[in-house]
């Protein structure tokens, strides 16, 4: 075993709480929807904290009731999308080490049951949607067809992270839309700048399994980049960087939100220049460090709302 809980290359932590204090019967659902590795939860969960904060800030007590209700959507929402990725990808990820012992390929879970429970996690999410106005349920809904779709893309084309990114950052626009009743441009900005943050870390993240991709015919953009990685990873992380330069400016950010910002910028170097492709280990390692981007971005949009002094 690992230092990091792991038996063997599989992305299954074996000493996460979910797998060690759930009673057996439920521990193969609760791997379905990835409580083991939360990295992904928070993933999805901060472009909607960006929104709400940069349509809230500073009203903190209205923020925080938002960022609950937002906090418990996004991890029913990606146990709903993990387990549908799991449904459709089940006979790849039997051909792939790093995910032949997940519940389906390895048989813990029937497929009938795994398809009940994608529809309870999203229950849970559409008892949240009633909880938003019009417009903002209407955004939200509108990313279904995204989530539908993307566990089919890696056979079409070898951009699937485009299609995860457009997904995984839609809460940029729901959260604003949430307690604005309304879309800015720079949301909008937001919007686009996470989209090209997902093809940086979904990117390294794919990184891991470019062995086994290439012999079953998976396509990735770690495949299609694999010539000149660092290049394309540091053209997205610019990308991103710019799309929330210009956020800040069209929604009039204080300099605190730049100050924070040039940090996310050392944050992309470090991940790109110290990135090794080739170790399945170290990839998933700078993948979980994308987390830290999540909470400063999030951090400098506070203070870019903060009253000048």
């Amino acid at each position: 075993m690992s230092a990091d809980g792991t038996t063997g290359f599989t992305d299954i932590n074996r000493q996460h709480w979910s797998l060690r204090y759930l009673p057996p019967w439920a521990r193969p659902y609760g791997r379905l929807s990835r409580w083991d590795r939360p990295i992904g939860t928070w993933l999805l969960l901060f472009p909607c904290w960006w929104s709400l904060t940069l349509g809230l800030a500073p009203q903190w007590d209205r923020l925080v009731g938002w960022m609950a209700l937002f906090a418990l959507g996004a991890l029913a929402m990606r146990g709903a999308g993990c387990t549908w990725n799991d449904i459709v990808d089940r006979k790849i990820d039997a051909q792939v080490e790093r995910t032949r012992s997940r519940p389906l390929p390895a048989g813990e879970v029937k497929l009938r049951n795994a398809l009940i429970w994608t529809a309870l996690q999203s229950l849970v999410g559409v008892a949240i949607l009633f909880k938003l106005n019009k417009f903002a349920g209407g955004v939200a809904l509108a990313s279904l067809i995204l989530v539908a779709v993307y566990p089919t893309m890696k056979r079409l084309t070898s951009w699937p992270q485009v299609v995860l990114g457009l997904a995984f950052n839609w809460g940029a626009l729901v959260g604003y839309a949430t307690v604005t009743g309304e879309l800015s441009w720079a949301t909008v900005a937001l919007y686009a700048g996470g989209v090209a943050w997902t093809m940086v870390y979904d990117t390294i993240y794919a990184m891991q399994d470019q062995r086994d991709d290439a012999i079953i015919g998976v396509r990735s953009t770690a495949r299609r980049f694999a010539a000149a990685p660092r290049r394309w990873l540091s053209l997205f992380a610019v990308l991103a960087l710019g799309a929330w330069v210009l956020a800040g400016h069209l929604a009039a950010l204080g300099p605190l939100y730049f100050a924070i910002l040039a940090a996310v910028g050392l944050h992309f170097v470090w991940q790109i220049a110290f990135l090794r492709q080739n170790d399945p280990a170290d990839c998933l390692f700078k993948f979980k460090a994308n987390a830290l981007v999540g909470w400063l971005l999030l951090a400098a949009i506070a203070a870019g709302r903060l009253p000048a002094l």
